[in-house]
């Protein structure tokens, strides 16, 4: 990180400086206020290590990148508007389009986690990236270029290939939420903006026969084939994923490697590559000092380093063009590059001008997390390991100093023993604030797997799965690298499994952007300072402010004295986080999607509460049993306190299916109280400061009406402000409502029943609630044309504000009792309607929630 002056004084490298600013576009952007105080912090630290002139240059670098960032995400904000306009309701489309991205296997449960509603199952198909041009979606004219990635298209596709397809085509789903990761990110920098599943495909033409990628996504489909049909079946997968970057594991071994802290040894990473084009660079110059006149008139290492340049860059994009490669492939150019001109390779300069290529050439870079896991690791074995080694390892220091004991003393064995444990903490504790970033565990026996299974991975699995890949000429070789490889693979495997099984993870909130930018600036100070003492002050500041900035968040997320409404972006379905004015937590449903792999309570529900470090809910509601109301429920409540659930039970009596039956069965075992409506009606309880009041189904269900009319209707109270929330209530049962309540219904927040479905909030419900914002709840791929244009119609007439989460995603509604604050994700609060059917207050108009 520095080299030293005259003076003995470290100063920071100006490259590493500049490209650290520039891959800091992405947090400027999307946190800017953080972002800035910590760069401002950092750069007051390093003023006497860096000069002014350093200083400035990575001052003007950061705004630059940050404005990069922030165009780049408002153009992917205008690209997905147009694809919503296009693709509302999702529309079938005849079109032609170019294949612009490497084609990957993936199974079943893949495709239908992106594709079109209603996909059945079906084997493991090619996945494209392609862009539109030209055709119809829907009978309208395809107004320009569209990016779009599709499902079950043909194996033997290429990059440059140009088809006609038929396409069941929608708007990706980008689940925008406050406090979640922003989706238009991966907009972006994919530019794609819609998914689908191919109905037929005709191909037109194929690329180029000089196209470099067209060739590389050719042998990686004959590789992908050899793995099939030589591997395990048990480790077919594995390979793939080492292999060709294709993750397409079975579910629980997705988890296990996730929380045994061993993800990175399946995934195409630097490591990976250094040690396959270091094997290529190795074979190669063994080849060449053979050659008589090429030893005698060249420098073998030069060339080799200068085929090891292409290769590098042809490896990373044979195995996925994960940003991981890409970075690693950078730093490893950099090294080959010093070697062919005669000059010593140095690290540190290396990884700053991978960081400074990569975030010039996408300055969203950072938001890539393979790339920031690679950097991170990198980083941690550039300034940790030596560290740590000395810590750990016996007499490290002093080695090679002419007095190193004999290879069998018990000091050697102790350094062979322990110097791995260096390399691999070191790794680690560069990753920890990245892993935290994307995963609510830490795998407290990481390091311990790591130690097991990296050999394994590295030493075995990994060089003989890339042997495997060319070796199809010798078929018996090739086998017996498949045999080999694929033992290895199961033995990581199986340390995985091994480690998740233990269940010995720490769950830790995510860190804020505050607290990253903290981070950040506590390691530049305690970089900067002179003297041991001042650098673990620095770091003891560093770890005071991280803690004081939890307790801001934690206070962020359970706020003192407002009732909180949020009624989130889960797609077609119901999910509603009440944050109650003494700091409790009620939600309402959780979401859900019927036959598909995604799951809305580990995808927006858990991260949501890890956030907002809620680990209690006083309340869960379960409006009615449907699955797009209760499917997200039991990834919700996995390790989340529940205080009780309030269920109509309807599904107990006509049946609901097993996620539901496994919901109430686990709440039980927990011993989580179950309470029907006839406990709950005409009975109002004050629950954390709010007053809830349940008015339907009451005084019980009602046995002649469906599970939409049997559904909880809620009124929540804080002072003169009243929000309610009617589930999927239909005419006949809004129709008792009136008739028993009349203005007692009254509410500032509606959330419109059935999403907005032309069978719910008639005028008369309407007129007896009188509300000033209406919420719908209702997903951009859903066909059943919610929500209704005479809802909307009848809303903006009574000039109710609308918030539909297909539009903007979740709606915030929050209130003191008296003033009412609404926005939505990215926005800031600002006042709504003051009084009720009055329409929008001023400067706000409000949406006329037209498709």
């Amino acid at each position: 990180m520095a080299r030293v002056l005259r003076g003995g004084v470290a100063v920071i490298d100006p490259v590493l400086l500049f490209g650290l600013a520039l891959a800091a576009g992405a947090p400027l952007a999307l946190s800017p206020l953080a972002t800035a105080l910590g760069a401002a912090l950092a750069a007051a630290a390093l003023r006497r290590r860096a000069g002014r002139a350093a200083l400035a240059a990575a001052g003007v670098a950061l705004v630059v990148s940050g404005l990069r960032a922030r165009a780049l995400l408002d153009g992917a904000d205008a690209a997905y508007d147009g694809a919503l306009a296009l693709l509302h309701p999702p529309a079938r489309c005849e079109v032609a389009c170019a294949v612009v991205g490497s084609p990957v296997v993936v199974g079943a449960a893949q495709q239908r986690s992106a594709a079109a509603p209603g996909v059945d199952d079906e084997p493991p198909a090619s996945r494209i990236d392609v862009e539109l041009s030209g055709g119809t979606c829907g009978g309208r004219a395809l107004p320009g270029p569209l990016r779009a990635r599709l499902y079950g298209a043909p194996v033997d596709l290429a990059r440059g290939d140009r088809l006609e397809v038929t396409v069941d085509l929608a708007p990706i789903h980008l689940f925008r939420n406050e406090g979640l990761r922003d989706g238009s990110a991966a907009i972006a920098r994919s530019g794609i903006v819609a998914s689908g599943t191919i109905v037929e495909a005709r191909r037109t033409s194929e690329g180029r026969a000089i196209d470099v990628r067209a060739a590389v996504d050719r042998a990686r489909a004959f590789v992908r084939g050899r793995i099939e049909a030589t591997f395990h079946p048990d480790a077919v997968a594995l390979g793939r994923a080492l292999v060709l970057g294709e993750t397409d594991l079975a579910p629980e071994d997705q988890e296990a490697f996730r929380e045994s802290g061993l993800a990175h040894l399946l995934a195409v990473s630097g490591t990976h590559l250094v040690l396959a084009v270091a094997g290529f660079a190795a074979a190669l110059r063994a080849i060449l000092v053979r050659v008589g006149p090429i030893a005698a008139r060249w420098d073998a290492g030069r060339i080799t380093a200068a085929l090891c340049v292409p290769a590098a860059w042809l490896y990373a994009d044979f195995a996925g063009g994960g940003g991981s490669a890409m970075r690693a492939a950078a730093m490893l150019s950099c090294a080959m590059g010093a070697r062919l001109l005669g000059l010593r390779p140095v690290g540190v300069r290396c990884f700053a001008l991978s960081l400074a290529g990569a975030a010039a050439v996408d300055p969203l870079v950072a938001w890539d997390l393979s790339f920031g896991l690679s950097a991170a690791a990198t980083a941690g074995l550039l300034w940790l390991q030596r560290p740590l080694a000395a810590l750990l390892v016996p007499g490290e220091k002093e080695r090679g100093d002419g007095g190193a004991e004999g290879g069998s003393s018990p000091r050697e064995l102790a350094r062979k023993v322990l110097a791995p444990l260096a390399t691999t903490l070191a790794a680690m504790f560069g990753c920890t604030p990245l892993l935290l970033l994307n995963g609510e565990t830490f795998p407290l026996l990481g390091v311990a797997a790591n130690v097991v299974a990296a050999p394994i991975g590295e030493l075995a699995a990994l060089p003989f799965c890339l042997a495997h890949a060319v070796l199809s000429w010798a078929p018996p070789v090739e086998r017996g690298c498949a045999l080999v490889g694929s033992g290895a693979l199961l033995a990581v495997r199986a340390v995985a499994r091994a480690s998740a099984d233990t269940g010995v993870v720490l769950r830790l909130p995510e860190p804020s952007p505050a607290q990253l930018a903290a981070l950040a600036a506590a390691i530049a100070i305690a970089w900067a300072a002179e003297r041991r003492g001042r650098r673990l002050a620095a770091l003891a500041a560093g770890a005071a402010a991280w803690l004081l900035l939890e307790g801001v968040a934690t206070r962020a997320g359970a706020p003192r004295g407002v009732l909180r409404v949020n009624v989130l972006d889960v797609g077609q379905g119901d999910a509603i986080l009440i944050d109650l004015p003494e700091g409790g937590a009620m939600l309402v449903d959780a979401g859900g999607f019927v036959g598909s792999p995604v799951d809305t309570g580990a995808r927006v529900l858990r991260p949501l509460l890890r956030s907002r470090r809620r680990a209690r809910l006083d309340v869960v509601v379960l409006s009615h049993p449907h699955p797009d109301h209760f499917g997200g429920l039991p990834a919700t409540v996995e390790g989340v306190e529940v205080g009780e659930l309030w269920d109509t039970g309807q599904g107990e009596a006509e049946g609901a299916g097993p996620v539901y039956r496994k919901l109430l069965s686990d709440l039980r075992a927990r011993g989580v109280p179950i309470v029907r409506p006839a406990s709950l009606c005409g009975r109002p309880r004050v629950l954390s400061g709010a007053t809830i009041e349940v008015l339907a189904p009451c005084p019980e269900l009602h046995p002649d009406r469906g599970a939409n009319d049997n559904s909880f209707v809620v009124r929540i109270t804080y002072g003169a402000r009243s929000a309610l929330l009617v589930g999927d209530a239909e005419h006949e049962a809004e129709d008792a409502l009136v008739a028993r309540y009349g203005a007692a219904l009254r509410a500032d927040l509606l959330k419109v029943g059935h999403h907005g479905s032309r069978t719910s909030t008639g005028a008369a419900l309407l007129a007896a609630v009188d509300p000033s914002i209406a919420a719908v709840s209702c997903g951009v791929r859903n066909r059943f044309g919610h929500p209704s244009p005479e809802v909307l119609s009848r809303l903006s007439a009574h000039g109710v504000a609308i918030a539909r989460t297909d539009r903007g995603g979740a709606l915030t509604w929050e209130t003191d009792g008296e003033r009412v604050l609404w926005s939505r994700p990215g926005e800031p609060p600002h006042p709504a309607p003051g009084s009720r059917g009055r329409g929008a207050a001023a400067g706000h108009a409000p949406e006329n929630g037209g498709p």
